[in-house]
């Protein structure tokens, strides 16, 4: 079931995805050589609890950690930990939830770790701009897949995969809520998009293959072939002016 929000509770939300959108934007100064994801992590659940919120993700279906921290072929779901330490020329993809108030705000970011390559370069870009194609889909009357065909569409055209094991999701007072927002797929399928509705949509996407798998620690999902991947998620509210982006300051 597709949970509709009021205005009373989309303001609530802004106000968790403000949080995770400023966490985003702190983070991004500390993120250099040297520094270890574990420190990271920690430097992102005092800022979070400092302004008023709650990490959505720590203890989350027994989740060790308050912020998901993937390194290079990392796909999702990469545990902070003091061995991981930050080299140049990585790649870092920082997934941040917040729980403020009775609701959840989502949002991820892929950052440079110093110099890196133009391949790199290139699939933070690509990925980024899937994001915003996907978003720009959101409109009241479109169906759910017309925001995963244009995800994959621009994927595909700039040469990159679209991960299809992990896909985007609705979000509230649950941190997943229906419906499952893929991003790939035929357009013209799925729901209506309506007035009210919030979701989370984050393109996954590789250099090389699609397909991943999840290392022996039973969280970091990673490319299956080895290959870079990046990550770039939004919260938007679904509204008669157009798609509301939550998680942006």
């Amino acid at each position: 079931m597709i949970i509709r929000k009021s205005k009373r509770e989309i303001d609530i939300m802004s106000k968790a995805n403000s949080i995770v959108a400023e966490t985003h934007e702190f983070l991004s100064e500390k993120i250099e050589p040297g520094i270890s994801t574990y420190d990271l992590d920690k430097l992102a659940e005092e800022f979070i609890e400092n302004k008023g919120g709650k990490p959505s993700f720590k203890g989350y279906r027994g989740y060790p950690a308050s912020v998901c921290l993937s390194i290079n072929d990392e796909v999702v779901h990469g545990i902070p930990s003091k061995t991981r330490v930050l080299e140049k020329g990585m790649i870092l993809s920082v997934d941040i939830g917040v729980y403020y108030k009775g609701f959840h705000g989502d949002a991820a970011r892929t950052f440079p770790v110093g110099k890196i390559s133009q391949e790199a370069k290139s699939l933070i870009e690509v990925t980024r701009k899937a994001l915003d194609k996907g978003i720009e889909n959101a409109i009241i009357g479109n169906r759910l897949t017309d925001i995963s065909n244009a995800v994959q569409i621009h994927v595909e055209n700039a040469g990159c995969s679209v991960v299809r094991d992990y896909v985007g999701h609705g979000i509230g007072t649950d941190m997943h809520e229906d419906p499952q927002i893929p991003n790939f797929g035929p357009a013209g399928r799925g729901p209506r998009l309506k007035e009210g509705m919030t979701l989370a949509i984050e393109p996954m996407v590789n250099i090389g293959h699609y397909n991943v798998k999840t290392k022996d620690d039973g969280w970091t999902v990673v490319t299956e072939d080895g290959s870079l991947s990046a990550h770039w998620e939004d919260s938007i509210a679904i509204t008669k002016e157009g798609p509301k982006i939550l998680s942006r300051l």
